[in-house]
């Protein structure tokens, strides 16, 4: 009976050590999962996490930045009043925000100029960077657009204010990327503009600044092939490194849990026009490789993450928090 004993303890402790081990590997095995947080029915662009921890969000039909609470998914107005989007396409008006401390600065674009020769838009709203102020007013701090019109590309694009897309925080100023002068500007919080990158028609997009590093993705220019979806790292005074290529319209990059690059692709260009999106649900959240791939990001069973029409992430800890041009905000856990 004692031996018995002793065999069925033994059995009932191994089950236990067993059983502890598999959690992990039972997690594990469940992958990243995809939900949606939250859905505001005018659509966002680019986003960034706050001083307070929420998520906020840019709006570019109402001329706003929402703010979500990660947890509820609830949406809320936190500012408003800025130009909005003049034109019938899917980017134009408030495109990406960041916050200086507690200090909100939002970058617009498209919302006037010449296309073609054309006038669009208000000629009074300004294409550039926009600071929060205490009583909710916007103060321009840098119009990019007149600047842009001054110091025009070679060759000159259809577009004479052209199309900036995203915003980080740099050395005192600001990284911003514009995909239609292909180029990526410095701007100082008084107004002051450089050029420190210049590029072929390749569409640069999305920024990231990370220990130090800057990286960015490259949309490539249409049909927006895989080929041309490219993650590049930038570096002062030297070219551009390439680091990952193969995911087609990419729109952002950003450093993720375990230090890894993670790249955001909207998908299948829709071939409508130049500038239209992707087709619905043939976005991607995609990973940079050390040889210089981008590999889709799958779940527990293998099957590979489907996003619609994604434009910004951002990461807190293990979870990504994706952006979609039709509104909807998902939530990426277990990464």
């Amino acid at each position: 009976m004692a031996v018995a004993r002793r065999i069925a303890l033994f059995i009932a402790v191994f089950g236990l050590l067993a059983s502890a081990v598999a959690s992990p590997a039972s997690a594990h095995r469940k992958g990243p999962v995809v939900t949606q947080l939250a859905d505001f029915a005018s659509g966002g662009i680019g986003s960034t996490i706050g001083p307070d921890g929420a998520l906020y969000v840019t709006d570019p039909n109402a001329g706003s930045v929402k703010r979500i609470d990660r947890r509820s998914g609830r949406v809320t107005t936190y500012a408003t009043g800025l130009p909005s989007k003049p034109l019938p396409s899917d980017i134009g008006g408030p495109v990406d925000v960041v916050f200086v401390g507690r200090t909100a600065y939002v970058l617009v674009t498209l919302v006037s100029g010449l296309i073609f020769g054309e006038p669009f838009g208000n000629a009074n709203d300004k294409n550039g960077i926009y600071r929060l102020e205490r009583d909710g007013s916007f103060t321009l701090v840098a119009d990019i657009g007149r600047w842009s019109v001054d110091h025009p590309p070679k060759p000159a694009i259809f577009i004479d204010t052209g199309v900036q897309y995203a915003m980080e925080s740099y050395h005192g100023g600001f990284l911003v990327t514009d995909g239609h002068h292909n180029r990526v500007l410095w701007v100082d919080r008084h107004g002051t503009i450089n050029e420190i990158a210049t590029f072929g028609n390749v569409v640069p997009t999305g920024l990231e600044v990370s220990k130090g590093k800057v990286f960015i993705t490259l949309g490539g220019p249409t049909p927006h092939n895989p080929e041309d979806g490219k993650v590049l790292a930038l570096h002062r005074g030297a070219a551009p490194t390439e680091l990952a290529s193969g995911a087609s319209m990419l729109f952002d990059v950003e450093r993720g849990p375990g230090g890894k690059l993670y790249a955001l692709s909207q998908g299948q260009w829709n071939r409508v026009a130049e500038g239209s999106p992707a087709f619905p649900n043939t976005g991607r959240l995609v990973i940079v490789k050390r040889d210089g791939s981008l590999k889709p990001v799958v779940d527990g069973r293998g099957r590979e993450l489907v996003l619609d029409r994604p434009t910004s992430m951002e990461f807190v800890g293990d979870t990504a928090y994706v952006v979609s041009v039709a509104g909807k905000v998902y939530k990426i856990t277990n990464l």
